[in-house]
């Protein structure tokens, strides 16, 4: 089996993952979450209904993965979706919310890993930024000291002076998530 056909099992199987916890009276698996990971939920979505014409597509919704967990722990029933895409693992206050809200039975599927780029023009200056570098320019605290630096050259004396930019996500994506905690942790 090559990786594509495996990536689709994968998928496939983590979409029917939820069907035995969810009420049947609903024809659709629905799925949420995350942006990052909704074109590939989408195709695992529409491969498993073109395999097999007895099953109808599941709806797959990308609201993010903060939002896709909030609507995934608010209950059980067919006004719930079944599945939450995301690209991070789910927080304690948010499997909180789900057992508070009788979402007990939660399985964790890992299709795959989250990734982070960065990235600037060929004719760019060519910066050579080290995890420190970025932990500098984008931790509220590097250090335990407040963040001040406005330009590159500001964390690293070795770097340009150009401004630091920083262009991401919406608060609700899990991609965030991950750099926040990568930034504020390291």
């Amino acid at each position: 089996m090559n990786k594509t056909k495996l990536l689709i099992a994968a998928g496939a199987a983590t979409l029917l993952a939820a069907c035995g916890t969810q009420s049947t009276s609903r024809d659709q698996i629905r799925a949420v979450g995350s942006s990052t990971v909704y074109p590939f939920a989408k195709a695992i979505s529409d491969s498993l209904a073109k395999s097999n014409a007895e099953i109808k597509s599941p709806i797959i919704e990308s609201t993010g993965t903060g939002a896709g967990m909030k609507l995934f722990c608010a209950g059980v029933g067919v006004q719930h979706p079944d599945i939450v895409n995301a690209s991070r693992r789910m927080k304690k206050s948010e499997f909180e919310d789900c057992q508070k809200n009788g979402v007990k039975d939660i399985i964790e599927v890992q299709v795959g890993l989250d990734g982070i780029a960065f990235g600037e023009a060929k004719s760019g200056p060519g910066i050579p930024l080290t995890l420190v570098d970025v932990y500098k320019a984008l931790a509220a605290n590097p250090f335990g000291k407040p963040n001040t630096a406005k330009n590159w050259s500001d964390v690293n004396p070795a770097l340009p002076a150009i401004p630091i930019l920083v262009y991401g996500p919406p608060s609700t994506s899990g991609t965030r998530d991950a750099l926040k905690k990568k930034t504020l942790t390291s």
